[in-house]
C-alpha cells in the first residue's frame, strides 16, 4: 500500500490505497478520486483539506453513515451504504461514497437487455 492524494468535491484525503483501489481511482485525466473506491477505512486515511474552511488537518475526515439502504439501483445491483466524508471543524461535505453489491456475483449489473 501507498498513500496517495484522492480529490472529494469539497477537498481531499491522503490515504493509503491498495493496487485494487488505486486503479479504481484512477479516471484517466491525471488525479485520483475518492468517490469511484467505496468506503475507505478511517485508519488508511491520514490527513484531508477543506475547501470551505480551506485548512488541512493531520488526521482523518469524520464519515456520516446514511441509513442502509438495500435500495435496487439497476438489475442485480443494490446500493447498500451511502456515507460522506466530512471536515472536523465546520462539517462540510469533503466527498461522498457508495457501496454496491450484487445480489448475485456470477451476473452482470444493469447490463441493458434488448426487447422482445
Amino acid at each position: 500500500m501507498s498513500e496517495h492524494k484522492l480529490q472529494g468535491s469539497g477537498g481531499y484525503v491522503f490515504a493509503s490505497l491498495t493496487d485494487e483501489q488505486l486503479k479504481k481511482a484512477d479516471l484517466g485525466v491525471g488525479k485520483l478520486f475518492l468517490a469511484p473506491i467505496g468506503k475507505l477505512e478511517s485508519d488508511k486515511m491520514s490527513k484531508h483539506y477543506c475547501n470551505n474552511c480551506e485548512t488541512e488537518f493531520n488526521n482523518p475526515p469524520k464519515i456520516n453513515l446514511e441509513e442502509n439502504t438495500n435500495e435496487q439501483v439497476a438489475d442485480n445491483l443494490v446500493l447498500v451504504e451511502r456515507g460522506q466524508y466530512t471536515c472536523e471543524k465546520c462539517g462540510s461535505i469533503i466527498g461522498e461514497y457508495r457501496v454496491f453489491k450484487k445480489n448475485d456475483e456470477s451476473e452482470e449489473a444493469g447490463k441493458a437487455k434488448p426487447q422482445s
